[in-house]
């Protein structure tokens, strides 16, 4: 036995059992006989002690039945408190009081190495409410309330249990004296062999309480990830449920989904939505200077924030110009709806003022074959299906398409 467990208690042999029990009779019955004055005195602050913790537990439960006006942190610390247990509260009080009655040696010992242990026991068992707690109060929000993780919390109780007694039983051994480094490693070794074959599991785990507390989004929340969307229905323990634009459910992995840039769209305050305008060639320059301000007054008559607007590149058939603008809510249906009417609004205006929009065209240079340089450039047709102009929507001469 290591000294470190002597100075705790003393070194007991078998043989000397029946001797040390009556030697430690007599010394604490004479300690009785000659401090009695004390002893009472320190039993009636022990009691108070013990009658005071006993309140301090009751207000807990108290503030588990009524907790309205601390938001539901009154739970987590009502609960907290009222797991004090009976007899940390005795010894808590014996500790605190031991020192007026000037105990022998064997009796402080015998107090410190209890209180020792159910402290130690005590404080894991706090941590042990204070992070379920904790976890419980994000999950009873009315955002999560009803989804899996909730279901889940047997197995995050089971893991944090697990934790934090096996933290106290290892304090406590490290206490007695016993050497705990090989207790250490040995549950070293098993969590990583653990780790490593759930890995999986437990990452989509975590990853299920980091949406909890981070919260990038919450049940109903619209978003986007990757190249897909939709509306999230549900966040569970290993995957989250999301409900596509064109209606079908998809399922994706915790640990997945937060790997990806993931966008908001419920928590938007607007959305942009951005016109690329390719005005002829053959505009001219003062017409373009004020088309900014025309499309100013179009956007504004319609309800909408202008942003802006002006020249942004020289297209193959056209000079291109960029407006922008913002919807008035983030809702999709109100974007669209903006969209539709600021781009019909825009064409009239244009056809009002006589400003022609672009379509792709191709030039075709006729020269002789003995001039070095060409004398004239036409626009051609060929009618029998190879024209010289290209275009996705181009018009002929009769005002047709083909």
């Amino acid at each position: 036995m290591s000294n470190k467990t002597a100075a705790i208690l003393p070194p007991i042999r078998v043989r000397d059992v029946n001797s040390q029990v009556h030697g430690l009779a007599k010394t604490t019955l004479d300690w009785i006989g000659d401090y009695w004055l004390q002893l009472l005195i320190s039993f009636g602050a022990g009691a108070a002690i013990v009658i005071a913790l006993h309140f301090a537990r009751r207000i807990g439960r108290g503030l588990c039945e009524r907790d309205r006006q601390l938001h539901g942190w009154g739970i987590v610390f009502g609960r907290t408190i009222a797991r004090t247990g009976n007899v940390f509260i005795v010894l808590l009080a014996a500790k605190l009081v031991i020192g007026f009655a000037n105990p022998p040696a064997e009796v402080t010992r015998v107090v410190n190495f209890l209180f020792t242990i159910s402290a130690v026991f005590q404080a894991a068992n706090w941590a042990r409410e204070l992070i379920l707690g904790a976890i419980e109060h994000r999950t009873r929000s009315e955002h999560y309330s009803g989804e899996a993780i909730g279901s889940a919390m047997g197995i995050i109780r089971l893991l944090v249990s697990f934790a934090v007694f096996a933290i106290a039983l290892i304090v406590v051994l490290d206490n007695l004296g016993v050497n705990v480094t090989g207790l250490v490693a040995g549950l070293g070794v098993s969590g990583i062999a653990i780790g490593l074959a759930a890995q999986g599991i437990f990452a989509d785990l975590f990853a299920a309480l980091a949406i909890i507390f981070d919260r990038p989004f919450r049940r109903g929340d619209a978003i986007s990830y990757d190249s897909s969307s939709g509306t999230v229905e549900a966040i569970g323990l290993k995957s989250t449920r999301i409900r596509g634009v064109t209606g079908e459910e998809r399922i994706v992995a915790n640990k997945q989904l937060l790997e990806k840039e993931i966008i908001n769209n419920t928590s938007r305050e607007y959305r942009r939505v951005v016109f690329t305008i390719g005005l002829v060639q053959a505009t001219p320059v003062e017409t373009m200077e004020a088309l900014p301000s025309v499309l100013k007054d179009v956007i504004e008559a319609k309800g909408m924030k202008f942003v802006r607007a002006g020249f942004t590149t020289f297209g193959a058939s056209s000079y291109d110009f960029d407006v922008e603008f913002d919807s008035p809510s983030a809702a999709f249906q109100e974007f669209y709806d903006a969209r539709h009417a600021v781009g019909l609004a825009i064409v009239r205006r244009l056809n009002e003022d006589g400003i022609e929009l672009a379509y792709p065209t191709q030039t075709t240079f006729n020269v002789k074959p003995e001039q070095n340089a060409p004398k004239s450039a036409v626009k051609t047709e060929d009618r029998r299906g190879t024209g010289a102009i290209s275009s996705n929507s181009a018009v002929d001469e009769d005002g047709g398409q083909h």
